[in-house]
């Protein structure tokens, strides 16, 4: 089994929204409204659990692929409610499309650490497929960056210069152009690492001071773990890209 980098990130991160939904007893942001169970919070508690497990299991050499695949499933999951709950009964509104992708996206990260720790004869058709998949989900990102141009400057700090509404502007395109290279094959492999930095990137300057501005708000614990979660996705996805690459 190859050692790759992208493992550990994408088990810290399950690991990290796993502990953040047990300590608040709720699903992150992103996963709400979720349907209104009759145990709601023990349902909530379960999936917690289940990604601190999935989590373990990433960090555990021996037992990556069956945690890689319980993740995936997980995002899977969420990203089926985000489709059936939201997406289905709003077509019109693009935040539905990109949450549908953010979910996907972290899922396929998933799946791509899985293929890059199986050695069997179909491991890299499904690492091709998750390549294919995140970049589409890239795609979708860029497009959200453009119709909320605004709402996504406000995000960004506004000491960068020149000014917020570039940068909104900029990573727009930088997603679009990642996702464009990974469903082409053109310079994939740069595409992957470049989409790590600039995700590595967000945590540092948009996650990280909202959450040191308030500790006690759920939401920006969890928008710091799923944005750890798509470094590592988008990390995983270019290290099985790199092990198809040199034949292995």
């Amino acid at each position: 089994m190859p050692t790759t980098w992208g493992r550990y990130v994408y088990g810290a991160a399950a690991l990290a929204i796993g502990l953040v939904g047990v300590t608040f007893g709720d699903f992150a942001g992103v996963w709400q409204p979720f349907p209104d169970a009759p145990n709601r919070q023990l349902i909530a508690y379960a999936v917690a659990a289940l990604f601190v497990v999935g989590g373990g299991l990433i960090l555990t050499r021996r037992f990556t692929g069956i945690g890689a695949l319980l993740c995936a499933a997980l995002y899977a999951m969420f990203a089926f409610f985000w489709l059936n709950m939201r997406l289905l009964n709003h077509p019109e509104e693009m935040v539905f499309y990109n949450g549908v992708a953010e979910q996907m996206a972290m899922a396929m990260g998933g799946v791509a650490l899985y293929a890059t720790q199986n050695e069997s004869d179909w491991s890299g058709r499904l690492g091709q497929a998750a390549q294919l998949i995140f970049g589409l989900c890239c795609m979708v990102f860029g497009t959200a960056h453009f119709v909320y141009t605004s709402e996504t400057a406000s995000m960004v700090p506004a000491w960068l210069p020149p000014n917020q509404r570039l940068w909104a502007v900029l990573t727009g395109i930088f997603h679009s152009a990642g996702g464009l290279a990974l469903l082409s094959g053109i310079y994939a492999l740069v595409a992957a690492r470049a989409l790590t930095a600039m995700f590595i990137g967000f945590g540092l300057l948009v996650w990280a001071p909202i959450l040191a501005g308030d500790w006690h708000d759920h939401i920006n614990w969890a928008g710091n773990a799923i944005n750890l979660a798509l470094v590592g996705a988008a990390w995983a996805i270019g290290d099985n890209i790199a092990q198809r690459r040199n034949g292995h």
